[in-house]
């Protein structure tokens, strides 16, 4: 026991014994560390950057054509083999320009093509100045469909000061609607 107290009493051990501790936590962290850089474990499809590299490849081939990239990289100034197809835009777009022109003569305050929704401002009709109307015209496909096309309609009536909201009909929300197919079916005639 005596020497055993003498034995962890000496400094010089305990430098030694500390050396010694400091050098293994030093081995232990370098392990640590230098483990996470192997290549060994097995990554999930979607982090495999040559797997993915492969999925967009097959799906340019299997694109018909068209510009990729920028608009500067697809213009050639002597012929071109990529056939331009225009801008696209998320709805189909004979409903977009028939509900356009369907509301021309209404102030738009949003027009969105990629999510589908025209809303126009508060219209006032110039026949009967204490009433105005709002709609909202929502384009629900690509495809030109009866059901791709929604519309709601909002009347007010200016009764003792403020505007005041009216129920509308649902047959002057289907005429709407239906004039709206009419005149995208018309074009697609054309």
């Amino acid at each position: 026991m005596f020497f055993m107290n003498k034995f962890l009493n000496n400094p010089k051990i305990n430098i030694l014994r500390i050396d010694l501790l400091k050098k293994s936590i030093f081995i232990f962290l370098m392990c640590f560390a230098l483990s996470g850089c192997s290549t060994s474990f097995n990554m999930p499809d979607w982090m495999d950057a040559d797997l993915s590299r492969e999925r967009a490849a097959e799906r340019k081939a299997k694109k018909d054509g068209g510009p990729e990239g920028k608009i500067q990289d697809s213009i050639k100034l002597f012929g071109s083999d990529v056939r331009d197809t225009g801008a696209t835009i998320g709805v189909n777009s004979l409903l977009w320009r028939a509900s356009l022109d369907t509301i021309s003569f209404m102030p738009l305050e949003e027009a969105d093509p990629y999510g589908g929704i025209i809303m126009t401002e508060w219209y006032n009709n110039p026949n009967n100045p204490n009433e105005r109307y709002k709609i909202t015209i929502y384009i629900l496909d690509t495809r030109l469909r009866a059901d791709a096309v929604r519309v709601s309609l909002f009347m007010q009536q200016y009764l003792n000061g403020e505007w005041v909201n009216i129920s509308t009909s649902d047959e002057t929300r289907l005429q709407l609607e239906n004039s709206i197919l009419t005149k995208a079916r018309q074009m697609k005639q054309e």
